[in-house]
Parts: C-alpha cells; structure tokens; sequence
C-alpha cells in the first residue's frame, strides 16, 4: 500500500499540465458566432454570393460624374459589398485564432483573402475617378440629395487627392494586398503556431507547458528562480529564431515605406498620421513628454527593487506584484460581476447589455486552449456581436482589467454600430483605446475604493502604476522604437538582426534607467511584438490612456452633462475626425496637458505607494 501511494504521488507530481484542445472546451466558455454565422455552411453561401459581386462595379465606371444618383448608386454598391466582405471576413478570421493550426479555418481565410483581393482590385478606380472630377463639379454632385448619406465620405476621400495614383497604378497596388500581408502572416504563423516553448515547473512544482498566452503567468510568479527560468527558456526560441524573425519585421517596414514612397507622403509616420488628420507633433510631443518624466520611473524601478529586496532588478522582476504575497483569484463570473460593479456610473443600459454580452450572450472566448492566438482583442462589426479573444486566468488581476478594456471596446462597437449607418460607425483606433482605458480607470479606482486594509490598497496602486507604465511609458517606447526603424529604413540603412536589437537596446537603457540589469536577451522583445507589424498603432495606446485618465474623471466628478458627452462619443463612430470627437468628449490632445496630468499622476502614485509601503 505504500508503495503504490508512493508511486502515485510522485506520478501525480510529475505529469505535465498542458492546455486543452480546442475539441475539449466547452462551448459555454466559447463565444457563439451565430450572429455572423450559424454555421461553415452558412458562411459558405454568403461567400458564394460575394464572390460574384467582382463584376458588378464595372457598370459603375465612367459615370460618377454624370450625376448624383449615378455617384450614390456606385457608392452604395461599394459599402453593401464591403459590408458582406466584413461579415465573412470577421467570421473567417475569428475562426482561425480558435486555433492557428486549424487547416480548414485556414483555407478558409485564405479563399476570403484571394476573393477580397479581386474585390478590391474591381473597386480600385472608384477613389481616382472621384478624385478626378474638377472641384467645382464635385461640390455640385455633393448639393444633390441622393449624395446627402456620403457627403463627408467623399469629402474625406478627396483629401487624398493627391496621394492618389491612377487608376492603372491604383489597380497594381490593390492586387498587391494579400502579397503585402506575408510578413505579417509569417510572424504569426511561428510565433503562434510553430514555436515550442516546452514546459517547465511553476512555483507549485507543477510542471506546466510555455506558451504565448502563458507567459506573463510565469513573470508574476512569487518565486524568482521560476520568473527567471521562464525568461530565459521563453527567449530561447527568439534566439533561435532570431534571422526568421528579424527577416519578417524588416518586410514589414519595407511594406510600409514602399507604400509611403510610392503614394508621396513625407514618410511613413506621415501616411500613418494623416488617415486621423493627427500632427506628428502629437506623436513627437508624446515621446518627448514621457522622456521628461522618466526619472519617475527610475525611482519606481528602485523602489520595487529596496521592497521586493533584490540587490539588482532585470525584466524579469518587473511583473510580480511588490506585495506578491497578496493572493488575487476571480473566476470568470467574479471579474464580471467587479467589472458590472465599477461600471455603475456608466448607466443602466450600458451594464446591462454588457453583462449579457459576458455572459449569456456569449461574446467572449474565455480560456487559452492548443493553438490558440496569444493575448486578448475586442473585433467588432456592423452586423455581428462585438466579439472578445480572451485567455482569461482566474489567478491573473491583470486579466480582470484585460477583460474590462476588451469589453470598453465592445460596448464602442455597439453603440457606434446602433447609432451610425455602415460608412460611419468603424471608429479609428485613437478614439478605440480611449473607450477600453477608460472601463479601466473605473475599475481601477473602484478596487481601491473598497480596498479591505492599507496593504491591499497598496497592492492596487501597485498595479495602477504598471498599468501606466505599460500602457503610457512602454507604448512610447514601441512607438518610438517604430519612429527609429522606420526612418532607418527610409535613410537607406540595414534591417538586420544586429541594427534592430541594438536600437531597442538603446531605448531600453534610456527607459529602464541606469541602474536596471539589461539581460542579453531582452533586446529580443522587439521581435515579439505583434503590433510593430501594424505600425505607429501604438502610440495610441498611450494618448488614449491620457484622455481615458482625463476624461474618466470628468465623468465621475460630473453629472447627467458630462456622462453624456461620454456615451454621445461612444456613439460618434468615425462621424468626425477622432481629436474632434475626444474635443466634443471634453480633453483636447493637441494640447500637452492631458498626458502631462497623466504622467504626474504616475508620479503621484508612486509616492503614494512608498508611503504605505
């Protein structure tokens, strides 16, 4: 008897944890598609049906000038088919992060993709032929009624007037688009699919598979040695990856700079920019701003090393919580109920349809299982649920917070979509992180309004201020990190796996100050970040979380008035340009002040924070 409970022990302690396939989850953990698709049938029916709407814009062309009706007609077209495309391609795409190895969902997307590349191409001289029509003739075709529901439509696409090519050029860049995404493809495709981490014990002696979505549950680990082996084991495979790697984030940029060059534009930031009629000097006053605050940080990153008593801090250290022996767990029900809690201020109907959504609705894929997409994103769409990617873990808070930003981006779906026709509702990704910053600032201040003692408290702010660093002061370093490789490229010099490592490392020294250990490893982070391959998004992060931390306030210091002006944003869509939406919501972000207050606040928290600590 003994020795079989021997036996069984040490079986029990050596078995591998290893995530479910996708098979195995159950469906009320999953969301349901049904509101873009009841089925792959379905879906395969709608896509027949787009698939023959190539050759309906070829009526169109050579008309738009002759009249209103002829211009709204061509236009209305256009959207009804691009809101089709939306519809299957949202659902095509969902599919695949359930699991990256999934062949079918990836032949799926990839029969969108080739079908949406033909669309594109057929719908390719709409934009010259408009552009193309004298000034005065346009603002008369724009007086007609049939022209009133595209009015700021074509007046927005007039602006790119003369970044526009001709319709021959046009055509060649548009069948270029699936080419232009293989890099991007590439990346995700090793970094989700491909790469194997292995497994290694957590702080339990559970010996637990390394994975993308896994990973930070291993950096907020209590226990060093299990954060330090977790980094370097992880790392490992961007080493022996590093060539591959460096080779996909170089065409990525040299995707932007092409399509920047080609079409005119002062550079790259300028064509990323000018789409939001936002200055470079808002993105350049960031960065400089967030230089001016650094020491701040520095003195943040002494104090978590003298409270966690370390002689040196690395990467590594800079996740766990400074009080990790405060325990946090929420189920899935739990993190819904706090965020529903914290959300009080934003009314009745907001709650109520969230909580649905989280729920019963089933709007969220909650758990990570085998193959899945890493981290977390809310996608949105005019006919559909505003769907959540989570890889939710109960023992995580930051995952409560993930949760409550991704539904911040959800309920801007919802309400853009019920309060704007299909050509105005896709609000632009600066006003985006606004919405999803803002859900956690309420649920930031609510958790430590109702702080059980001065050490839990202490614990939150705690996280509070790595929200802020992450969010605010990391997102400015990727953002300038994009501003350096980008411009390094258009100078002519090389992309490789030295320039861009020893880049990042020398942004990593300026942010993490001079007393924090660079690890040989850690300039390898910029090959894991899947946003530079949707480049100069995020710095959006950063400004939006300034304008959530200002406007939150107002909300919650306000009353009827100013929780209007809110959910009247939330319902804006893209109807104006995003610094005139957030000016209408009451912060303007061309002025300084509303990332210097949240930058102050950050050092006001730390103050804080070495008070109770």
């Amino acid at each position: 008897m003994a020795a079989k409970k021997k036996t069984a022990k040490k079986s029990a302690k050596t078995k591998s944890k290893s995530l479910p396939q996708r098979a195995d989850v159950a469906p009320a953990d999953t969301w349901d598609l049904a509101s873009l698709y009841e089925s792959p049938e379905a879906w395969e029916k709608d896509f027949a049906k787009l698939a023959k709407k190539e050759a309906g814009f070829d009526k169109f062309k050579g008309t738009l000038a002759e009249n209103g009706a002829s211009l709204a007609a061509c236009l209305k077209f256009d959207l009804a088919v691009d809101r089709l495309a939306e519809r299957l391609g949202t659902y095509a795409f969902l599919k695949t992060t359930e699991n990256q190895a999934d062949d079918e969902a990836q032949r799926r997307i990839a029969r969108y993709q080739a079908v949406a590349s033909k669309l594109g191409q057929a719908a390719s001289y709409i934009s010259p032929e408009i552009q193309a029509i004298p000034a005065k003739r346009l603002g008369e075709l724009l007086k007609e009624k049939a022209m009133k529901p595209y009015r700021l439509m074509v007046e927005r696409m007039t602006r790119y007037k003369k970044y526009t090519l001709s319709k021959k050029e046009e055509r060649l860049l548009a069948m270029q688009s699936e080419m232009s995404s293989a890099a991007s493809q590439a990346f995700r495709q090793l970094l989700d699919a491909d790469m194997k981490f292995g497994a290694l014990k957590n702080e339990n002696g559970e010996e637990v598979e390394l994975a993308n979505s896994n990973f930070i549950e291993f950096l907020v680990s209590p226990d060093r040695k299990v954060r330090k082996a977790a980094f370097h084991q992880y790392y490992a495979q961007f080493k022996g990856h590093e060539n591959t790697l460096a080779a996909t984030l170089s065409g990525s940029i040299q995707r932007d700079v092409y399509y920047a060059k080609v079409r005119g534009y002062d550079s790259a930031i300028h064509q990323a920019l000018y789409a939001d009629d936002v200055p470079q000097s808002v993105y350049d006053n960031l960065i400089e701003s967030v230089h001016n605050h650094l020491p701040a940080l520095h003195r943040y990153y002494d104090l978590r090393r003298r409270k966690m008593k370390l002689r040196d801090i690395h990467h590594y250290d800079t996740y766990v919580p400074i009080l990790s022996e405060i325990k946090t767990r929420h189920s899935w029900d739990e993190a819904v109920e706090a965020i529903m809690d914290a959300l009080i201020p934003l009314g009745t109907e907001y709650c109520d349809v969230l909580r649905n959504g989280l729920t019963a609705a089933r709007w969220s894929d909650r758990y990570p299982n085998a193959g899945k997409q890493s981290g977390a994103f809310s996608c949105g769409t005019f006919d559909g649920a505003p769907y959540i990617l989570m890889n939710y873990k109960p023992d995580v808070l930051d995952d409560v917070f993930t949760l409550a930003h991704e539904a911040g981006h959800s309920m801007h779906s919802y309400y853009s979509s019920g309060n704007q026709p299909y050509q105005y509702y896709n609000y632009t990704i600066f006003v985006a992180e606004v919405a999803s910053t803002f859900n956690e600032q309420l649920l930031s201040q609510y958790l430590q309004e109702n702080a059980s003692d001065d050490k839990q408290r202490a614990y939150l702010i705690n996280r509070d201020i790595d929200a802020i660093r992450g969010t605010i002061i990391r997102q400015t370093m990727f953002a300038e990190f994009e501003k350096i490789t980008h411009a390094m490229c258009e100078a002519g010099e090389p992309l490789t796996v030295r320039t861009f490592q020893e880049a990042y490392h020398g942004l990593l020294s300026k942010y993490f100050g001079p007393d924090f250990v660079i690890d040989d490893e850690l300039p390898l982070e910029c090959f894991r970040i899947p946003h530079f391959y949707r480049a100069f998004y995020v710095y959006k992060y950063a400004t939006g979380l300034s304008a959530a931390i200002a406007l939150s306030k107002r909300v919650l210091n306000g009353g009827p008035s100013e929780l209007n002006d809110y959910l009247n944003f939330l319902k804006g869509g893209c109807s104006k340009y995003p610094l005139d939406l957030l000016r209408d919501a009451g912060v303007d972000m061309e002025q300084p002040e509303a990332v210097e207050t949240a930058l102050t606040h950050f050092e006001g928290l730390v103050d804080e924070l070495e008070g109770l600590l």
